[in-house]
């Protein structure tokens, strides 16, 4: 099996977007995605890109991504996000993954950023193993903080 790792391109984001739709499926949450291709074709590419994107293509076919965005710590500096690293179900434990942490890790480092990133949910041990092996640490004693769009416009609406 022979897997190339490269950048994405606006093409590439139809079967994306497939393994976006099957984290959600896997991640419990098959309704959540509200995301595009048209959306991802447009944030993706263009004059300012909202994101970085990585392929792994496997005789043709994407069978994984990881999708990465600048960030900015106020005790660090600069620092990117990885949103997501994905490997299809059929071609999970084939070194895939590795490849494309691999390439983040080396587009960080080239970058100058101080720090890379992510989450992972807290029942997916595979997932905690895979990264701390790889030396990052799983911070357990911080929560994830989000607003969604209509938290954001319930705040809106109070502020008057």
């Amino acid at each position: 099996m022979e897997v190339s790792i490269r950048n994405a391109k606006k093409k590439d984001m139809a079967q994306v977007f497939g393994l976006i739709q099957e984290l959600a499926v896997f991640e419990k949450e098959p309704n959540a995605v509200e995301v595009t291709v048209e959306d991802l074709e447009n944030d993706g590419f263009g004059e300012t890109p909202r994101f970085h994107c990585f392929v792994a293509e496997v005789n043709s076919k994407i069978e994984g991504i990881a999708l990465v965005y600048n960030r900015y710590s106020t005790w660090k500096g600069r620092a990117i996000h990885l949103e997501d690293l994905i490997v299809s179900e059929a071609m999970r434990g084939k070194g895939i993954g590795s490849m494309l942490l691999d390439e983040v890790i080396k587009y960080g480092y080239q970058l100058g950023v101080k720090r890379i990133n992510w989450e992972v949910l807290d029942w997916n041990e595979p997932a905690i193993a895979f990264y701390e092996n790889k030396g990052a640490n799983v911070m357990r004693d911080w929560d994830v903080v989000q607003m969604s769009e209509e938290s954001i416009k319930q705040y809106i609406s109070k502020l008057g």
